[in-house]
């Protein structure tokens, strides 16, 4: 399931979701603030570019309210239900839990967004 040459190897690893070889973005890192959406103009090993046109990533903001809902509920369950934590501590806990994920969420719903339109290539993949 998690292998290469899945969508999910793709999203997870935020590499080509074309050949799977590359990282798409300048700096692995996502918490390097200045460089969390900095992305390559295209891959180095097939050639694929990940700008398809000029605005084409806003619709990850569609995909980041879905992955940002997913966070603030798995923050939910876990401070409630098995912490028995009161409203008020569950709220902060949410709240620090999608400050602190921010440069993740962005990033994955980029990954997730991108891998709408891509699908992996076999034939790219070097022997």
């Amino acid at each position: 399931m998690f292998k290469k040459g899945t969508k999910l190897y793709s999203i997870v690893t935020g590499c080509c979701p074309k050949c799977h070889q590359e990282s798409m973005y300048c700096n692995k890192n996502a918490y390097v603030i200045t460089d969390t959406l900095k992305i390559n103009d295209c891959c180095s090993k097939c050639g694929t570019k990940y700008r398809i046109e000029p605005s084409f990533f806003y619709g990850a903001m569609y995909v980041s309210y879905a992955v940002g809902i997913a966070f603030a509920v798995a923050a939910y369950v876990i401070s409630n239900l098995f912490f028995d934590a009161s409203l008020k501590i569950t709220f902060i806990s949410i709240v620090v839990t999608l400050v602190v994920f921010m440069p993740i969420i962005m990033r994955l719903s980029r990954n997730i967004w991108i891998n709408f339109f891509m699908h992996y290539d076999k034939s790219l993949v070097e022997k």
